[in-house]
């Protein structure tokens, strides 16, 4: 439910993708021509590279919180182009980041990140419009490799992990004051990280995460005032985790001996989801809007023996306010069920209570863009989730997890810029795997 609207832009991405420079792709430095190119070249300190968290010893995994220096290069292109009734986007970004010292587990100096970008509207006439887009990420940033505005895993993740998400919606103006909104988004999720260990019982990412979520809804809305419409809706969403792998067992030990009996598979954690919500649009001024949904949702583990089946509150709230030129605040809160990466594992015969099957997700973000002056831009990103997991060890435990990104940005013309930035992560955790990581950074950008 949480994804009624695809939102791939900076609150989605979170803090990371200024680092990476995902947000350069999109602007072209000449209003004569469609196209723009661009290349960033930055250094950067990363105090915890691999997100180790803080209770794992020195002799492990390489070491705790290792830290490093390194440097990145990030070429990019964009394409903008209108023509009446029709507008396309397209926008590509290659990122090559170099570590000085090796992150923990990965066995690599250089992470590889590759992004892109699609979206297109189309207005028919006056009461029917369309919306495409997709985004396709190749990538190890939690905030990268996810499609909405909810993390399933915290943790940095090495490897060529791919996350792409699109979306196809009409609107339909079906009378001066009643409307229609139909839509349909898909999920896709691999992981690298493949195959159960049977000599600790740790599942694999790809086993616990790997998925295609399809989701379809329809709303109505009626215009109640000149600036306000309510709205109903119901969404219908299928979760299929399709990597065909254990993620459980019971451990059995003969002597100095120990293996795992598997007790559940991949597929134990889908289903079906059934919500109805309803709520309001507003726009306050020309440049302050906002909208409410609430309702609840129904969810079906229908492979997990014995799971509950619950009814969850939603909530999906967002406002924006343009104060001035070149500058806004955005922000909202949401609250839905979410995937995790948690699998709190029991040592009972797999039923749908023996491991974690997902989290309520609460979920509250916020950015500010603000033109400090006529050549000196600054952002501040922060995002906070609240996780509280079903079923399993960790049933009814909680993780925090904060997010906060702030970038300086000095555009010597419009072909020349240089930014600095720094960003900072940190996961409190009922289940012993708290960490926390400073990364800042400082580079170049030209545009042409």
């Amino acid at each position: 439910m949480k994804k009624i609207v695809a939102s791939v832009g900076l609150v989605a991405l979170g803090a990371s993708s200024i680092e990476t420079a995902s947000a350069q792709v999109l602007s072209s430095p000449d209003n004569s021509k469609p196209w723009s190119v661009s290349a960033t070249l930055r250094g950067f300190y990363d105090d915890n590279t691999a997100t180790i968290p803080n209770s794992v010893p020195n002799s492990a995994l390489g070491g705790a919180k290792r830290d490093s220096f390194g440097w990145e290069i990030s070429p990019s292109a964009a394409l903008a182009w209108s023509v009446e009734q029709t507008t396309l986007n397209l926008g590509v970004l290659y990122s090559l980041k170099y570590y000085q010292d090796t992150p923990p587990g990965t066995g690599s100096h250089s992470d590889q990140v590759f992004t892109f970008t699609a979206g297109l509207d189309h207005s028919f006439n006056e009461r029917y419009k369309v919306r495409v887009n997709d985004s396709f990420v190749i990538g190890q940033e939690p905030d990268l490799l996810r499609a909405g505005n909810t993390f399933s895993t915290f943790q940095y993740v090495s490897g060529d992990n791919i996350r792409n998400y699109g979306a196809i919606a009409l609107d339909a103006q079906v009378t001066p004051d009643f409307g229609l909104g139909f839509g349909y988004d898909n999920g896709f999720y691999d992981y690298k990280d493949r195959g159960f260990d049977f000599a600790t019982g740790q599942p694999s990412l790809a086993g616990i995460l790997n998925r295609i979520e399809n989701r379809a809804h329809i709303e109505g809305l009626y215009q109640v005032g000149p600036e306000t419409k309510a709205l109903i809706g119901y969404q219908f969403t299928d979760v299929d985790y399709n990597a065909d792998e254990v993620i459980s067992g019971i451990p059995v030990y003969f002597g100095s001996l120990a293996f795992v009996i598997p007790t559940a598979t991949s597929e134990v954690r889908n289903y079906r989801q059934h919500a109805g919500y309803v709520g309001v649009e507003h726009n306050f001024s020309p440049d302050f809007s906002g909208a409410i949904r609430g309702g609840a949702s129904y969810t079906e583990y229908y492979n997990a023996d014995g799971a509950d089946n619950p009814v969850t509150p939603y909530i999906n709230a967002t406002l924006k306010y343009t104060y001035a030129p070149q500058s806004f605040v955005e922000g909202g809160v949401s609250y839905d069920r979410s995937p995790t990466d948690v699998v709190g594992n029991s040592t009972a015969i797999v039923s749908g209570s023996s491991i974690t099957l997902d989290a309520e997700s609460a979920v509250a973000f916020a950015t500010v863009n603000h033109r400090i002056t006529p050549n000196l831009f600054g952002s501040l990103i922060g995002q906070f989730q609240n996780n509280k997991y079903n079923g399993g060890a960790a049933d009814g435990k909680t993780e925090q997890f904060y997010l906060i990104g702030v970038n300086l940005e000095y555009r010597f013309n419009q072909f020349l810029s240089a930014h600095a930035g720094y960003n900072y992560d940190n996961l409190c955790s009922e289940l012993g795997r708290h960490f926390d990581r400073n990364r800042v950074y400082l580079g170049v950008t030209a545009t042409y």
